[in-house]
């Protein structure tokens, strides 16, 4: 209600609308009922096309991720060797010089013992390494273990044989560390 200029109260005559009418869409979204379970099945199939595009690509993202991580071990052991190969060649001249001094005449027999001990220790440290002697004096020269710098006469043995080691070399596994210098018979 309102009032006018007199405070009176007006009347006021409310308006009443009609009913909308009725929306034919919404009648015809019930009516193909069996339309909607096609676009779900649909929607399903596609749900399910990319959930198995993303488990592929997961797996292949695992299968690359373990091919990694076994390169990655198998270089890091084969740097490992690398190394531990390096750090053998650096101490083989030790080796040659406590040969040496093992067969120097000394008078200080306790000094020698040392020597001798210290050269087995090395040498057994060296073994459980894998490392090994090359020393093939009487068998036939091979290159891939030898190097020769010297020629022998027919008398100190058959020809294309080794009559002398000059120097030892060493192997680790199939690694050649160092070669053996050699004196080999002519052939």
């Amino acid at each position: 209600m309102s009032f006018d200029q007199n405070n009176q109260p007006e009347e006021i005559l409310e308006e009443t609308t009609a009913e909308a009418p009725v929306d034919d869409g919404a009648l015809d979204a019930e009516a193909p009922a069996e339309e909607q379970p096609e676009q779900e099945n649909d929607a399903l199939k596609e749900a399910q096309a990319k959930a198995d595009e993303y488990l592929n690509m997961a797996q292949r993202v695992q299968a690359d991720f373990e091919n990694f991580r076994r390169r990655t071990k198998a270089t890091r052991a084969e740097a490992f060797e690398d190394g531990a190969r390096e750090f053998i060649k650096q101490l083989l001249p030790v080796v040659d010089n406590l040969e040496r001094a093992t067969a120097q005449e000394t008078c200080d027999e306790s000094l020698m013992t040392g020597v001798k001990l210290v050269y087995k220790q090395l040498m057994d440290a060296l073994e459980k390494r894998g490392v090994t002697v090359i020393d093939r004096p009487n068998e036939k020269f091979d290159p891939n273990l030898e190097n020769a710098v010297m020629q022998g006469t027919a008398d100190e043995g058959e020809p294309g044989t080794v009559c002398a080691v000059l120097q030892k070399g060493y192997k680790m596994g199939d690694f050649v560390l160092r070669h053996a210098m050699v004196k080999v018979v002519a052939e």
